[in-house]
Parts: C-alpha cells; sequence; structure tokens
C-alpha cells in the first residue's frame, strides 16, 4: 500500500470502535439509550438529554447529499491530485450528517437531494475512510 500522506482521523477512546468497524466495511452509529437519538462524531454524551449511555448500531449506508462543495484548488500539495474533489455533507437515513467526500461520478452530475450509498477507502493498513458514491438507483 502506498504511503498516506493527508491527514487522517485520531483514533480515541469515544471513536475507537467507529474506526475499527469502518475497518471491517461497517459503518457504525451511536445512539442514544436514554432518548434514542443518533449522534455523530462520536462522543461520551448525548447533545440532546446528556445521557452518557449509548449503543452502536450498524448504519444502512444510504443517505442523500444535503450540500457539497467542489475543491478545484488544493489545500495542500498533498491533495493537489485529487482535485477536483468533492467534500459533501451527508444525511444519513437515520438522520445524522456526516461530512466526507462523494466519489464515483463527476462533480458536475452531484446535486443536493442525491441519493448516496457509504463506500470504503482503505487508505493504510489501520484506517479506512467511509465516503460516498451514487446509489444504485441513480448510477447510469
Amino acid at each position: 500500500m502506498p504511503e498516506y500522506k493527508k491527514p487522517l482521523p485520531i483514533l480515541d477512546s469515544d471513536s475507537v470502535l467507529f474506526w475499527e468497524a469502518c475497518k471491517r466495511h461497517e459503518l457504525l452509529i451511536q445512539q442514544c439509550e436514554e432518548c434514542g437519538s443518533y449522534r455523530y462524531p462520536p462522543r461520551p454524551i448525548c447533545p440532546n438529554c446528556f445521557s452518557l449511555k449509548a449503543r452502536w448500531n450498524t448504519s444502512s449506508g444510504r443517505g442523500e447529499v444535503y450540500t457539497f462543495t467542489v475543491a478545484r484548488v488544493p489545500l495542500t500539495p498533498e491533495w493537489a491530485p485529487d482535485v477536483p474533489y468533492v467534500v459533501g455533507v451527508i444525511q444519513l437515513d437515520e438522520g445524522i450528517r456526516i461530512v466526507s467526500n462523494v466519489v464515483g461520478c463527476k462533480p458536475e452530475d452531484i446535486t443536493i437531494g442525491m441519493p448516496v450509498d457509504v463506500t470504503f477507502d482503505d487508505v493504510t493498513d489501520t484506517i479506512t475512510l467511509p465516503r460516498f458514491k451514487p446509489a444504485r438507483e441513480n448510477s447510469q
């Protein structure tokens, strides 16, 4: 595997289960055991009811593009080979929003409300990043 030079997530006690699941190509989301709300990013306290109790649920991995931007100028030299690339806010069917890349289509084909499915990018031996691609029923 070639060396990955872009920033990587820092695994901590709140997020390690999320990242371990991504490595297995599974998207997990925390859900409060008290009020039932989903939360992302993973954290120890529910932002709705302040409970410390949470469980992990497997997400469908389906959602839609809530909003997006096309990066045409690299932020740092490491990103230069990827321009143009899409940074999107994905609203999952479970109701939470995740910031990620939209891949598998041209930037000009992306629209707000476009259905997407999670896909996984094994960028290092230990880190796999969730990204989103056009949903199968939306692909040509």
